[in-house]
């Protein structure tokens, strides 16, 4: 597990925890894991998965019952982020408002450093 310090790096919005139970309970899973990866239009990608337990190096993030899962690697490119839930005219999704990144796709899914 991480430090308190990076603990408080990456934040879980209101929407966002309530649209994490939502599905953890429709499937029956205990956390929605959040990673980085190579690849994507703007040269890394956000993936979402689920989780039924943390991995050793895992950052946990608790917020009114939801549970996410960052891998120690992944971290890195997330400190200060937000991971937030949007249900728009265009769409639902989870966005990351993520101050490290230069600049993304027009799907949110992707960024570059």
């Amino acid at each position: 597990m991480t430090t308190d310090t990076q603990e408080q790096s990456v934040t879980l919005s209101a929407n966002a925890a309530k649209r994490i139970n939502e599905i953890m309970q429709a499937n029956k899973r205990a956390a929605l894991r959040v990673a980085v990866v190579g690849g994507g239009c703007s040269g890394f990608s956000y993936t979402f998965d689920f989780a039924d337990a943390p991995a050793d190096d895992d950052l946990v993030i608790e917020r009114d019952g939801a549970t996410v899962l960052i891998d120690s690697v992944s971290l890195d490119f997330l400190v200060g982020s937000q991971i937030d839930y949007a249900d728009e005219l265009i769409g639902a999704a989870f966005k990351i408002n993520n101050p490290n990144a230069k600049s993304g796709c027009g799907c949110g899914t992707s960024f570059s450093l």
